[in-house]
C-alpha cells in the first residue's frame, strides 16, 4: 500500500497549490506537521488518494513521472480542468478496463486519472 506521493512545487506556490488541488479537483487540505510546515508545500487528501506537494528550490515539474488517481467523476473532472484552461489528453484505451486522461497540475506536474469502464 502507498501511504502518499509527493510532488514538487516552486517556493511559495503554496496557494497555486490550492486552488487547483482543493478548488479544481475537490480534495481536502491536510494539516502539516508543525516540523515540517516550515519547509513550504501543503498536503492534500480525496478520493482514496494522499499528495503531498514539497518545495524544490529548483523545481522542474515531473513531465514524464505521475501519480495515477482513481476518480469516479472522469467525464465531470475533465470539463472542469478544460473549462479552467488546463490541458486534458485522453488516453488512447491502451489500457484494458480503464477509460483515462493526463493533464498537468498549476505547476506543470503530469497527473494521470482513471475510471474504470465496467
Amino acid at each position: 500500500m502507498i501511504h502518499h506521493v509527493q510532488l514538487a512545487c516552486p517556493r511559495g506556490s503554496e496557494d497555486l497549490s490550492r486552488a487547483f488541488y482543493v478548488g479544481l479537483l475537490g480534495l481536502a487540505e491536510l494539516a502539516k506537521p508543525l516540523a515540517l510546515a516550515a519547509r513550504g508545500g501543503c498536503w492534500f487528501n480525496g478520493y482514496g488518494a494522499e499528495l503531498h506537494l514539497g518545495v524544490e528550490d529548483d523545481f522542474r515539474p515531473a513531465r514524464k513521472a505521475h501519480p495515477a488517481l482513481l476518480r469516479p467523476d472522469l467525464e465531470d473532472l475533465a470539463a472542469r480542468l478544460t473549462a479552467a484552461g488546463y490541458p486534458v489528453t485522453w488516453g488512447d484505451d491502451q489500457l484494458p478496463g480503464l477509460r483515462r486522461f493526463h493533464t498537468e497540475d498549476a505547476h506543470g506536474n503530469r497527473l494521470e486519472f482513471v475510471a474504470p469502464t465496467t
